[in-house]
């Protein structure tokens, strides 16, 4: 069987881990959990970036910190994953779902505006795949209407936007490091802080409430509770499988990139024949091959490919089912203009198996069943 995921290991996990049980220290914030916030903050240029338990604790953060109160209205694409919308739902916002763009899926900044009502307190753009959203454009309706933005970079661990890290560009940006992303500790995120003034606020409210990062650094002589808080700091063991990867994050990503060109160069001729759709990766971006799918003509042709697939013992699944349409999305929100591709587009996607290290014979088969099917 070809999975569709196996998470990425490198060989030097158990190492560290068993480096971390020996000094005592597998709570929050011990020496492995500093080196993957600093190796993250020098390598995206990141003002501050903090491990997470999850990228939906990342989102809790950023949510809180924007000071989102019951009523205010959050913009965001409909194509993306639960947390998106919980951790602005959990602050008491409503959710105002737009449309995206059919060419990377992401949410369509043209259509971002006219979204924007007095109770609009920020824009969430998902870059999906970890393909950039346009992010000039989005910055730039931010900053006329006095809007924060937050940046779920889930997907994006590695990829750019005109050079820039995603995840570094609006206000907060969020990333994850679960077992199905490029880079993993089984469960785990981290939320990056742009703005130097929620650096402070962000230790607090990460740290249950209290100044205990202020104590640390000897700048205040005990900690106490100082504001609502909960916890959100990551297991030190936890972030010690994940350094095992950081050291190895170009090695994971040049192999990932080979597997995704692999695929598109195989396919491309099917594209070519308007037989199906490839992936789009816009000028300006660079992405990290976090997922390669094609787009079927239609649900029909989806649902049997990927029947093809499994009897071939190949693993392809769908993604999302569009928020708007789900009843939690039903209660907690509404679609702003037309669902022009979102719920089309969507229900044409197929997920082909992409992880770290997946063998060449496997992708051969992957593309000769492949081709199979559609010719």
């Amino acid at each position: 069987m070809i999975h569709f995921n196996v998470p990425p290991f490198v060989g030097t996990e158990f190492k560290y881990m068993q480096e971390a049980v020996e000094n005592h220290k597998i709570c929050g914030d011990g020496p492995f959990t500093k080196k993957c916030n600093e190796w993250l903050e020098n390598r995206f240029n990141a003002n501050r970036v903090m491990l997470t338990t999850s990228g939906s604790t990342a989102l809790d953060m950023a949510a809180l910190l924007c000071g989102i109160k019951p009523g205010d209205e959050v913009i965001l694409p409909s194509f993306t994953f639960s947390s998106t919308a919980n951790s602005f739902v959990l602050a008491g916002a409503t959710l105002v779902f737009v449309d995206i763009r059919p060419d990377t899926m992401n949410i369509d900044e043209t259509k971002i505006e006219a979204a924007i009502t007095e109770k609009t307190k920020v824009i969430c753009p998902v870059h999906y795949a970890g393909v950039a959203c346009e992010m000039d454009t989005i910055m730039d309706i931010a900053r006329r209407h006095h809007l924060m933005v937050v940046e779920d970079a889930a997907q994006g661990v590695m990829s750019t936007y005109k050079g820039r890290a995603l995840g570094t560009i609006g206000d907060f940006g969020c990333y994850s490091f679960h077992e199905t992303k490029n880079y993993s500790m089984g469960e785990g995120g981290a939320i990056v802080i742009n703005n130097p003034a929620y650096i402070e606020k962000a230790e607090i409210l990460r740290e249950k409430g209290t100044n205990r990062s202020q104590f640390f650094r000897g700048q205040v002589a005990k900690y106490n509770w100082v504001d609502f808080g909960d916890s959100y700091l990551q297991s030190d063991l936890n972030a010690a499988y994940l350094w095992a990867q950081l050291e190895a994050a170009d090695e994971i990503n040049e192999n990932r990139l080979a597997s995704w060109n692999r695929y598109y160069k195989a396919f491309k001729p099917l594209a070519d024949k308007g037989i199906l759709e490839l992936p789009t990766i816009p000028a300006g971006c660079v992405h990290n091959a976090h997922m390669f799918y094609l787009k079927c003509k239609d649900l029909e042709t989806r649902q049997a490919y990927i029947q093809f697939m499994k009897k071939n013992d190949i693993l392809c699944v769908f993604h999302y089912v569009p928020l708007h349409s789900a009843p939690a999305g039903l209660k907690f929100g509404r679609f702003a203009g037309e669902d022009e591709h979102t719920t089309p587009d969507s229900d044409r996607l197929v997920r082909l198996p992409m992880y770290y290290n997946l063998a060449e014979e496997d992708i051969q088969k992957v593309i000769d069943k492949t081709l199979e099917f559609f010719e």
